[in-house]
């Protein structure tokens, strides 16, 4: 009689199991289903990923902008000199004008080869940074990089521009930092000329407001100018050398982080030649009367 009893209990209890299971089954069946979407688009990146693409994108547009080499390879030599060491990398490509033509030319080629591609100085002061670093494992996962590229242009056979553009990967970083140079040698005097041969003396500060307003006119256009600024005074003058010319235009180039972060913006402003008429100086060695 007693296993009777226990037996019966416990059918009991799993036909009540069994009634429970199936009425929180039905209940569940009865409860709609709400599919919550995602507030942010899922194609939308990271902010940090697009200024990387930024960056990347400004960059690929300064190496593929055009200029005028084929129309020069008489007049101009191209060398190039690779080290590619375990701690650095020096790859540099710089212009020589061809002295067969003018052996004055060696004016030009003296300068370049002496003080401009430095070569030993490049090399001395990677290795003084790394010596500057006590943390052995950064310095040996990281090589620094040094190179240097160049842009030609020729402004009615008597000037040859060059601008000259040098990408610097340091240690730790994500991404190349570019800086600028710009050369203007005029090809009948062998000489190099500088910012008092085209413009007027004192025209420092009408000039500055003209690039300001070009600028200005593209951040308000909503180009990809977003979060650039003016150029300071103290800017001007450290980079008022820094242009390069043809027959329509003066283009203004400026390092990294000057004009606008490396992210967004341009590395230069270009100014048409009618606008600077206020400002050029008249006499017949400029190339840029008109």
């Amino acid at each position: 009689m007693k296993y009777s009893l226990i037996l019966i209990m416990i059918l009991s209890l799993w036909s009540c199991k069994k009634d429970t299971d199936k009425t929180d089954m039905e209940a569940l069946e009865e409860v709609p289903v709400t599919v919550v979407e995602d507030s942010i688009p899922q194609n939308r990146l990271d902010p940090d990923i697009e200024k990387q693409q930024s960056i990347e994108l400004k960059q690929q547009q300064l190496i593929e902008k055009e200029d005028e080499k084929e129309e020069l390879e008489e007049l101009i030599i191209s060398k190039t000199y690779l080290k590619d060491e375990d701690e650095y990398i020096i790859d540099f490509t710089y212009p020589l004008l061809n002295e067969s033509i003018n052996a004055s030319y060696a004016n030009f080629n003296e300068y370049i080869n002496d003080y401009y591609v430095d070569i030993t100085g490049t090399e001395a002061s990677i290795l003084e940074d790394k010596d500057l670093i006590c943390d052995t494992v950064r310095t040996n996962r990281f090589r620094e990089k040094r190179f240097i590229d160049y842009k030609v242009y020729n402004v009615n056979d008597q000037l040859v521009s060059v601008l000259f553009y040098k990408e610097n990967f340091y240690s730790g970083t994500l991404h190349p930092t570019y800086s600028f140079d710009c050369m203007n040698f005029d090809l009948n005097r062998s000489v190099f000329m500088n910012y008092e041969d085209f413009f007027i003396d004192g025209s420092e500060e009408e000039l500055r407001k003209i690039l300001n307003e070009i600028l200005s006119s593209k951040v308000e256009s909503g180009e990809m100018y977003y979060d650039c600024w003016e150029i300071s005074e103290d800017d001007f003058f450290e980079y008022k050398d820094n242009f390069v010319l043809d027959d329509r235009s003066v283009e203004y180039y400026f390092d990294d982080c000057v004009i606008c972060p490396s992210y967004t913006g341009s590395y230069s402003i270009v100014i048409p030649l009618e606008e600077l008429l206020p400002v050029l100086k008249r006499y017949d060695v400029n190339p840029l009367v008109f």
